[in-house]
């Protein structure tokens, strides 16, 4: 895949249940019990099914890496008919400078687009504050900094949005009435149900969105998307990342993508089966402690 949140290879185990295919993947990295959050969404889709979907297409923003401002027209040709477009900033090793010229480069080449920046916690407050006043209008500003009492900080510079601040605290709901925006995801929220039950519980505009999904993962992501009422452009076009997938690569028309099950037809060789299955018995022996 292209390189994206510092990684070239994604792994996922496919789950086949009563209700369909579901998708685990937490990133290799993560230990047991955020893992075992992520286990929990493919374990909800696989025996109990997403939610009923009120819309057959989801609107999706285009998705910009850490790239080069040079690079940037041949990512945005991934995402025919988007209106929104996220850009990755707060790059390590990059400077301030590197992502203002992405950004540029979008505004240039799409001028009508709403535009928002993601920086994965990687500003200080100061930062933060630079660059809301040097990087343009702006949707939002997502998780600029790691904190929320730094997110608070940011706010009256530009509308901000809150990522690891809900998925990675004991309580989501701290975020409430601190930030404007909520960005939530299936398998770190441990399923559909909880997304929703979140989102109703914050009471803020949210927008849904993948943690690199494959095509099958991204049905539950879609489905749960496509449950809300009208949102902001969902962050779930990432699928064009992929050089190849386990099925067919949903597509994206018209800047939205249908809502529909897949069924994997791909299973490339995996070289890490045995970790897998040693992950998934210490998560499933995890979930059942916590019962």
């Amino acid at each position: 895949m292209i390189k994206f949140r510092g990684i070239t290879h994604r792994e996922a185990m496919l789950i086949e249940g009563p209700k369909g295919w579901a998708e685990w993947s937490p990133f290799l990295e993560y230990e047991t019990p955020e893992a075992a959050t992520w286990l929990k969404c493919a374990l909800e889709v696989a025996y109990v099914g997403v939610p009923t979907p009120k819309r057959t297409k989801v609107q999706v923003n285009g998705t910009v890496p850490a790239v080069a401002a040079g690079e940037v027209e041949n990512i945005l040709a991934r995402f025919p008919g988007v209106k929104t477009v996220k850009v990755k900033v707060a790059e390590r090793g990059q400077s301030l400078q590197d992502d203002i010229e992405r950004v540029q480069e979008v505004r240039r080449l799409m001028p009508e687009a709403t535009i928002r920046v993601d920086a994965n916690r990687g500003w200080s407050v100061d930062q933060g504050i630079e660059a809301a006043k040097r990087l343009g209008p702006l949707e939002y500003m997502e998780q600029p900094c790691a904190t929320i009492e730094e997110l608070e900080q940011v706010r009256p510079y530009v509308k901000v949005a809150a990522d690891e601040s809900i998925r990675k605290e004991s309580d989501p709901l701290k975020v409430k009435g601190r930030v404007d925006y909520a960005i939530l995801k299936c398998q770190p929220m441990g399923g559909p149900t909880n997304v929703l039950k979140v989102e109703k519980e914050l009471g803020l505009r949210v927008t849904v969105s993948s943690a690199l999904e494959t095509a099958v993962g991204m049905y539950a992501c879609l489905a749960t998307a496509a449950a809300q009422d009208v949102q902001p452009a969902a962050g779930l076009g990432t699928g064009g990342f992929f050089y190849e997938d386990v099925a067919e690569r949903r597509q994206i028309v018209d800047g939205a993508i249908d809502v529909t099950p897949v069924t994997p037809t791909n299973f490339p060789a995996c070289k890490n089966e045995d970790f897998w299955y040693r992950r998934l018995k210490e998560c499933l022996g995890y979930l059942q402690s916590r019962s």
